[in-house]
């Protein structure tokens, strides 16, 4: 479960992600909007004037014991039930470039096999001009909601399957350098580390 939180773009609004789901439909019910599957099973919801949360951050944030607790009573009242239990640090890790070719289609693209953990290694279309085989990086699994609102899905870029994104500065609401491009990170980082351990700055 994802918590967003944008007070420049949206207002008062608090937006949670439970499933990523491509086919949706939308349920309107006392200032909040619900977010339901093919199947009618909630995926989301939109809460709106969330004002006596008194929310803090920009961009995917963390609820404390005490804003579950009063959303989990006004979700209540509503009829509405979820955990609210939920993370979205689980889904930045560090990864290692283990290949990057040239897209087929694509001349500023580069297909890259990134490793994330032990076990897994997954296809990344990435157009950022500095990512080379080697590299050790910031990766936002599928199911990653970025600070911008942007959710990562699997998707096609010019045809090429791609499980993820490699992240910049920028991208992580980090401050940004000159310098474009993912965020490369020190040779001897680990990977499957959670980027939240780092203390990135």
């Amino acid at each position: 479960m994802l918590f967003f939180y944008n007070k420049k773009m949206l207002g008062e609004t608090l937006l949670i992600t439970i499933q990523s789901k491509e086919e949706v439909t939308y349920e309107d019910k006392k200032n909040i909007t619900l977010i339901k599957d093919e199947n009618g099973a909630l995926v989301g919801l939109n809460i709106f004037n969330v004002e006596n949360l008194k929310l803090d951050g920009e961009g995917s944030i963390d609820l404390t014991e005490e804003q579950k607790e009063i959303l989990q009573k006004r979700l209540e009242k509503n009829g509405i039930k979820i955990d609210l239990e939920g993370n979205n640090d689980e889904f930045f890790v560090v990864g290692e470039v283990l290949s990057c070719e040239k897209h087929p289609d694509a001349d500023k693209l580069k297909v890259t096999e990134v490793k994330v953990n032990e076990e897994e290694t997954l296809q990344i279309v990435c157009g950022a001009p500095n990512v080379e085989a080697g590299q050790k990086v910031v990766v936002a699994l599928c199911g990653a909601m970025m600070p911008s609102g942007l959710l990562i899905k699997k998707s096609k870029l010019r045809g090429v399957e791609s499980n993820g994104m490699l992240c910049s500065k920028r991208e992580l609401g980090l401050p940004q350098e000159e310098a474009r491009g993912i965020l490369v990170l020190d040779a001897d980082t680990k990977v499957g580390t959670r980027v939240k351990d780092l203390n990135l700055k």
